[in-house]
């Protein structure tokens, strides 16, 4: 059973392999869905009136997810020596660096207390996947080149993990970094595969602000293993578990 809707401004889809019935895949997936449109009501900073808008105000104190993301945000700058931040160029709170993957793997585990062993979420291309498609086969993740759209400069395979890309392909040189205030512009994107997608996400938004130093950095950070993509369209890499085609390095 698969289902897709839009939050947070991307695609996120969410595909159930094991459920007894429609009526557990429906209501794990209900369930999994609500925890991402909370997460993204109450920390959009988009959003006048959420949590994180009114906390920046000082209407309110944090509540325990928003100490959490911010407990996440302190471990990445300090590992990562300020090059990740979760304050804007402005100065204003922009937590999603963190909250996309964050919420992302917190629905991943409302689907695991629901009985769902077996699934694959993608939210808007980050990945997080449990048990397997099939009997004997482990879940397939490609990630895209960010030259052509139609094509995979790489694929993941695993059965319990997540991949994680933060790019500007797409959106342009929108990562800032915190060490300076300005754009991230060294690489055209960065994977990261790791065992959470709270720490793939975070971990790949800092690569693409460290640069091609940043892949090995990752890997002593709790990733399983990173690549990123230059300028000209080389790659550097980390690790073993991620497959290039023929032709690439």
């Amino acid at each position: 059973m698969r289902r897709t809707e839009h939050i947070m401004g991307i695609p996120i889809s969410i595909d159930i392999r094991d459920a007894p019935d429609e009526r557990t895949a429906g209501e794990a997936m209900s369930a999994a869905f609500e925890v991402l449109r909370s997460a993204d009501e109450r920390f959009s900073p988009f959003r006048s009136n959420s949590e994180l808008r009114r906390y920046e105000r000082g209407e309110t104190t944090a509540s325990a997810d928003l100490v959490e993301v911010f407990e996440i945000a302190r471990w990445a700058g300090i590992a990562s020596s300020g090059a990740f931040s979760i304050h804007a160029p402005d100065g204003s709170l922009d937590t999603n660096g963190v909250v996309k993957g964050w919420a992302a793997q917190r629905a991943a585990e409302e689907l695991l207390a629901r009985g769902v062993r077996n699934f694959c979420l993608n939210a808007g291309g980050d990945v997080v996947t449990h048990g397997e498609p099939e009997p004997g086969r482990p879940w397939r993740t490609g990630v895209r080149d960010p030259g052509d759209p139609r094509r995979v400069v790489a694929v993941v395979e695993q059965h319990d993990g997540a991949v994680a890309t933060s790019g500007t392909y797409e959106r342009g040189a929108h990562v800032w970094d915190g060490r300076t205030g300005g754009p991230a512009r060294t690489l055209v994107a960065a994977t990261v595969v790791a065992d959470s997608l709270t720490t793939a996400d975070v971990l790949a938004t800092c690569v693409l602000v460290l640069g091609p130093e940043g892949v090995a950095w990752a890997i002593g950070q709790g990733a399983r293993d990173a690549f990123a993509v230059l300028p000209g369209g080389g790659v550097v890499t980390a690790g073993a578990q991620v497959q290039l085609p023929a032709g690439v390095a």
